[in-house]
């Protein structure tokens, strides 16, 4: 008997979260379905892809964290001396 997988089960299979056992099933059902394997095909390209992407937060953005991290060392500071 042949399982039917889903796109979903391509899906946890790109992303190495199968079993051994589910591993060589899916990888069958894609050497059998076209639509199956094109999926397949066009996640792992958009999966490369992603991981392509860089964000660099402005430095507007990392100039406010270090003075909310500032704030908050002296608050912490003051706090423990009152103790």
């Amino acid at each position: 008997m042949t399982k039917t997988f889903t796109y979903d089960d391509v899906v946890r299979y790109l992303y190495a979260e199968t079993t051994q056992n589910e591993n060589d099933s899916i990888a069958e059902a894609l050497t059998l379905d076209d639509d199956l394997m094109n999926f397949y095909l066009d996640s792992l390209e958009i999966k490369e892809q992603m991981n392509k992407i860089v964000r660099t937060p402005s430095d507007r953005s990392v100039q406010k964290i270090l003075h909310f991290s500032r704030q908050y060392s002296q608050k912490q500071s003051a706090t423990a001396l009152s103790c």
